[in-house]
């Protein structure tokens, strides 16, 4: 490891945990001073501050899940990554002589695993395979701990901090063709989040686009391809097992009542059944006027990703004879391609764009906009973007920089008073 790394790495290892004292010592500070919209949470914690500024919004149903299973129809819209995890870590604390019985043992656990799945040092080095630059993935992992959702990043018992750990996990591992590790940490990210499915497609563009586009036809055998696909299908079982699992157990002949959801489509999902029925997602259902400040509130890490995923997309034809050699070869017979202005149009990117856009076009479009706070953040695309505003539009990336710490403040003292966005 160069000496740039390893001092890059330790100070970054600094800032973090600096960060989620930070944090910590906001929202904790908030919870005590300023007065709960809703008392829930001191009625299922005891032990002080710290498990009461844990529980909050989706941690009321991981934490009954970990303590009931699923009990009510709405709690399957969460897979049971953390709960299981918090299960665990009360098992371990059980076995160190703490009490286990209780929501605030089930929070502090997940808290703690949270911690373990640090993704700082992940994303520095997945940053500088990509960019090529030990100082421009020093400055994208660091413009990271300014997340847009902190207090569920860095704090509490939530799927994102796991989420993203294990999505940057794969990515590196596919950045160095490592796919059984990618598909292993994908399948592992999928227990934690829905969208985790898609990752497959950096699998399928590593084992079979890119030889495709750079011309090595050799490579795409039958054996590659089947190992592909079930490198591919391995994300997919955590969601096929969640759905199979409801289906068994309300949709089978043995049920006392069969819900209708068991046969108003094709492939029955209990999934998409509770998204549309719980939390109303759909195509454009989200766009009310009574929903524009949630529009409003996501609207800078939106804008973020969907201006460099324009700006990478405008100098396509520019990139594409670095990928592929057969226009290279029409246009200028066997001369290299002029070198590529900016790192940030590196021919690497390409599948981070792809899948940037996709997401956040289904963010916009499909879902409760405003839980991109949380999920673009599990994005590297969207730290690679605003170290790009910083470099080439300082004006830009200087408001980013103010944004992200203004809002994340914020955030952190909205979640302790229990008020949106979730």
């Amino acid at each position: 490891m160069q000496p740039a790394t390893t001092r890059h790495l330790r100070a970054l290892l600094g800032y973090s945990v600096l960060v989620r004292l930070a944090i910590w010592s906001l929202a904790s500070l908030s919870t005590y001073l300023l007065p709960l919209f809703d008392a829930s949470p001191t009625i299922r914690t005891s032990g002080g501050t710290t498990p009461s500024v844990l529980l909050r919004w989706d941690a009321f149903h991981f934490a009954h899940v970990a303590e009931k299973g699923y009990v009510y129809e709405h709690e399957w819209a969460f897979f049971n990554g953390v709960p299981l995890l918090m299960r665990v870590s009360a098992d371990l604390q059980a076995i160190a002589g703490f009490d286990s019985n209780n929501w605030s043992t089930l929070l502090r656990g997940g808290a703690c695993m949270a911690l373990l799945c640090d993704s700082t040092r992940v994303l520095y080095h997945l940053s500088l395979h990509h960019l090529h630059s030990p100082s421009l993935a020093f400055l994208s992992t660091a413009l990271s701990l300014l997340s847009s959702s902190p207090v569920a990043l860095r704090l509490a018992s939530y799927s994102e901090p796991f989420f993203t750990y294990f999505s940057y996990r794969g990515m590196l591992a596919c950045a160095r063709s490592q796919w059984v590790a990618a598909s292993l940490c994908f399948a592992l990210a999928s227990l934690f989040r829905s969208n985790g499915m898609f990752l497959s497609g950096f699998i399928i563009w590593g084992m079979l686009v890119t030889p495709f586009l750079t011309g090595r036809m050799h490579l795409l055998t039958p054996t590659r391809l089947f190992k592909c696909v079930l490198l591919t299908a391995l994300p997919l079982i955590p969601f096929i097992y969640h759905n199979v699992t409801a289906y068994l157990l309300f949709c089978t002949s043995s049920a006392v009542h069969i819900p209708d959801w068991c046969t108003s489509s094709i492939i029955p999902s209990i999934y998409s059944h509770v998204q549309s029925k719980y939390w109303n997602i759909g195509f454009l259902r989200y766009w009310t006027v009574s929903n524009i400040p949630n529009f409003i509130l996501a609207f800078p890490p939106l804008l973020n990703i969907f201006a460099f995923c324009g700006f990478y997309l405008s100098n396509l034809p520019s990139i594409a004879p670095h990928v592929i050699p057969r226009i290279r070869s029409k246009n200028d017979g066997a001369s290299p391609p002029p070198q590529l202005e900016s790192p940030f149009l590196s021919p690497s990117l390409l599948p981070h764009v792809l899948h940037a856009l996709a997401l956040t076009l289904i963010l916009t479009l499909n879902a409760h906009v405003q839980i991109s706070l949380r999920l673009l953040p599990s994005l590297p695309l969207t730290y690679w973007a605003a170290t790009r505003l910083m470099l080439d539009l300082p004006k830009w990336g200087k408001a980013w920089v103010t944004w992200s710490v203004m809002w994340g403040a914020v955030s952190c003292v909205l979640w302790a008073v229990f008020l949106p966005p979730a």
